[in-house]
């Protein structure tokens, strides 16, 4: 019994060893399987080997794998979640950091992250920076340009120049390019041709003399280049369903041509509690377009607290006479103190029991 039992030991201790062994060889041709295939996968992503590497030597094959797997000093062209990852190894994006761009905005946006790494910032940049200097844009807004448009640099030089030179013949100022192209540096991609006819397509929808479609364009750049099909709701709403007239609805335009951005049914639910509830008519409302561009819900807290201290009183030809316009001004303590002449703890606490 004794001598079996020291059999079966020596028997399964035998069998571990085996075991052992072949697990540890198992590990090794998994080891050697995982490294071919980082190789291989280095490889594609843009290490090239011409047809005397397949005959090298295994010692200069593990030297190969040194130089594949040395990620330092690897061109930072690899597209990536992170372009903060390349900042050590790109000079361009070292540049473009020193001017202010936002390099988190763009890598957010699909396929500018790739495009942006491949940029070489003397040949594909600066070119640009001295365009745009030329036409009088300051280095300041060279960061909130590129970031909003780094396809920008895709543009030919000739064309974006051509595009400077129409607005010239349009009569803008020098300050009105300026302001279009800082606030709006999608206007430079658009052809001279698409521009001509979105400015005739406000020209002819408002009846707006030049000096007016001007005037629209240079306050609200993005209003020219925005989606038509919005564009042609808000007009709708705007005339059908808010009642405007041609000429109210022209001066309602030029003086705030961002209204024609706001979503309809928002501009709607405005239109209806300044008309309905505050008692304002079309015209008063031309007169203070910014009620129409501020959010429902600041028009009716500051409404409700000036009709409980009794100055809701918007006609000016009563006394006590309080300017529309001055209900969405300022912060709450410019509106408390200025225009409801109360304080803010009374403000906050109507806040909290309305």
């Amino acid at each position: 019994m004794f001598c079996s039992a020291i059999r079966n030991i020596l028997r399964n201790s035998q069998n571990a060893a085996k075991n052992a062994a072949i697990t540890s060889q198992i590990r090794n041709l998994r080891g050697q399987q995982s490294a071919h295939h980082e190789v291989e996968v280095l490889t594609s992503a843009g290490i090239t080997h011409t047809q005397n590497d397949k005959k090298t030597e295994p010692a200069e094959s593990e030297g190969s794998k040194e130089v594949a797997l040395d990620f330092r000093n690897r061109e930072a062209h690899v597209p990536s979640f992170n372009l903060a990852a390349y900042v050590n190894n790109s000079s361009t994006l070292q540049q473009f950091i020193s001017l202010g761009v936002d390099l988190h905005s763009i890598e957010r946006r699909k396929g500018l992250g790739d495009f942006v790494l491949k940029l070489d910032f003397e040949k594909n940049v600066k070119p640009y920076i001295t365009f745009l200097v030329d036409q009088g844009v300051s280095p300041d807004d060279f960061g909130k340009m590129f970031t909003k448009n780094p396809l920008l640099f895709k543009e030919d030089l000739d064309d974006l120049q051509t595009r400077v030179d129409y607005l010239k013949s349009k009569r803008f100022s020098d300050e009105a390019r300026q302001r279009i192209f800082t606030q709006n540096p999608y206007w430079l991609m658009f052809s001279t041709r698409r521009v001509d006819r979105r400015l005739g397509y406000f020209q002819k929808e408002f009846k707006l003399s030049g000096h007016d479609l001007r005037l629209l364009a240079t306050r609200e750049p993005n209003a020219i280049t925005y989606n038509m099909e919005h564009l042609r709701k808000s007009v709708f709403t705007l005339k059908e369903e808010m009642g405007f007239n041609a000429k109210e609805l022209s001066a309602l335009v030029v003086r705030k041509p961002r209204l024609l951005m706001i979503p309809p049914d928002d501009l709607v639910e405005r239109f209806s509690y300044i008309h309905q509830d505050m008692g304002l008519p079309h015209a008063q409302i031309v007169q203070c377009p910014e009620l129409l561009a501020s959010r429902e819900f600041r028009l009716r807290e500051r409404h409700e607290f000036l009709k409980l201290l009794g100055r809701a009183q918007y006609d000016p030809q009563k006394d006590l006479y309080i300017s529309p316009k001055t209900i969405v001004e300022g912060n709450n303590f410019y509106f408390v103190r200025n225009v409801a002449k109360s304080d803010l703890e009374t403000f906050d606490l109507f806040l909290k029991t309305r």
